[in-house]
Formats: C-alpha cells, structure tokens, sequence
C-alpha cells in the first residue's frame, strides 16, 4: 500500500507540473496575441516604440545641449570648433581612387541678407553655431564633413554594403538637421533678437573621385564627380526647410520614407542626365 501511495502521490505531482506549465505557455501564448493586438491597433511594433523613445530623449538631449552651447556662445562664453579632420582622415585612405559615397548639401538661407543686415560679430556667430551644429548631427549619422563653403556644408556618407539603409539614414540625418534648426537653434536666436535660421538640403548618391592637392599628407583631400554636381544643385533648386533627393537616391529608400516625397518640377535649364536611362534625371522633394 504503502508502495502504491508513493508512486500515486508522485503522478499527481507530475501532472500538477504538466498542468502549471500548460498553464504558463497558455498565459504566455494569451499575451502574445493581445500584444500583437495592441501593437496592430497602435500602428507600431514594441521594438519601434521603444526605439521611438529612445529617440524621443535622445532628440531632448540634443536640444538642450546644443540650446546650452548656443546660449553660452550669444553671451560670448563659448566658442565653437568646427573642424574637417575626421573627413580628412577617412579620405586619406583612399586618395586617387574611386569610391560609392552619398553626398549631401546643407545650404544656410538668407544669409546674404544677414550679411548686409546684421553686425559682424553677430553673423560670425550665427554662421559657426550654424556649422557646428550641423556638423555634429551629420557625425551622430557616421557622417563625414568635407568642407564648409561660405554658409554651406558639404557632407558625405560612405555607401558600405547596404545603399538602401544608407539613403534611409541620409534623409533621416536631414530631417534631424531640420528639426535641430527649427526647434533647437532659433528658439535661442528669436530670444536675443537674431533671425531665426533655415535650410535646404540635396542628396545624392554616386561614384566620386577622391584627389589630394599635393603630395604631402596634410594636403587638402577633396571629392570629385557627377553626384557633387547634381547634389550641389539640387540643393540651388529646393526650398527652405526642405529636403531633395536624386532619384538614385529616391529609388533606394523605403516606401514608407518614398511616400514623404513627390516629384520636382524643374524648369528647361536642367541639363543633368540620368546615367543609367540616359533620360533627365529626376528629383524628388519632401512634400
């Protein structure tokens, strides 16, 4: 008797461990579905909301920290360092070769106007805080400056193994420079009586030539090739706070960014080509 109660109370045990873990998959398998559910009602996955939080206090922490600068260099307590080193470096590795790179430009508006409006140290003010911010978002990307031409920037992005995460990145990075500007920057400026800032942005991909102006290593690096010049002027043709691309560019980005874009309507003067269909090429910009 003894034997059988031993060997009953030992099935019963199992069963009640069979059961609770039956019980722990059901419960489990029940919050997946009303996770699924919620995240379907939302329009978002869990991995997309909590990256977008992510974002949410990264976006604040940039704010503030580029507010905190901004403030203490309008009290001349600051002094920005804008610099090409780090694009400089990258280049060096490939001097007199040819490399697959997205290139961007970032045009400051109306400042020919501050130019004839505003004091000297003021405009000096407005243009470094200005290359300095934009800068340090186009680093944030795993960008790389090239050079500041006037009240311009000129960026770059190498192409890597995956063109259609870059160019989805390199609107992103646009946006944020946008939103920097807009929610960041001119804040601050309207404060101090300075006028509020905007940009235009153009971004193109292509295959560019890297030369140095001269032999020894500290030599100025540039790039060369026809997405600098369709970048370039694309940026001539997009309005304020706005972004164009190329349709090299335009092709490679997701769907959901695509949507965000709607054809340019260029006038007879564009004479650049689109290399593959021998066609006009096309631009496209942010509705």
């Amino acid at each position: 008797m003894t034997s059988e109660r031993k060997t009953k109370s030992t099935k019963r045990k199992s069963e009640q461990k069979v059961n609770i873990k039956k019980k722990k998959e059901q419960k489990k398998e029940v919050d997946n579905v009303n996770a699924k559910i919620l995240n379907r009602i939302i329009g978002n996955s869990t991995k997309e909301n909590q990256n977008r939080n992510v974002e949410l206090v990264d976006l604040q922490t940039l704010f503030s920290q580029r507010q905190d600068r901004l403030w203490k260099a309008l009290e001349e307590r600051y002094q920005y360092n804008s610099s090409v080193k780090r694009g400089q470096e990258f280049l060096l590795n490939h001097v007199n070769s040819k490399v697959e790179l997205v290139i961007m430009y970032i045009d400051l508006v109306g400042s020919t106007k501050m130019s004839m409006t505003l004091p000297v140290e003021q405009l000096v003010t407005i243009i470094r805080a200005f290359t300095h911010e934009i800068s340090s978002v186009v680093e944030s990307y795993n960008g790389y400056v090239l050079k500041y031409v006037g009240d311009s920037i000129i960026s770059f992005f190498p192409c890597g193994f995956n063109k259609y995460l870059l160019s989805d990145k390199s609107v992103q990075c646009a946006k944020s420079m946008i939103n920097v500007i807009k929610n960041g920057i001119n804040p601050i400026l309207t404060k101090h009586d300075y006028p509020e800032l905007s940009v235009k942005i153009g971004i193109d991909e292509g295959e560019d030539v890297v030369v140095q102006y001269g032999y020894d290593k500290s030599s100025l690096i540039d790039i060369l090739g026809y997405s600098m010049n369709v970048a370039a002027k694309i940026t001539s043709l997009t309005a304020a706070n706005k972004i164009s691309v190329g349709n090299v560019v335009y092709k490679l980005l997701h769907p959901t960014i695509q949507s965000k874009f709607e054809l340019l309507s260029i006038d007879r003067g564009w004479k650049y080509v689109d290399r593959e269909t021998g066609e006009l090429y096309k631009v496209f910009t942010m509705k």
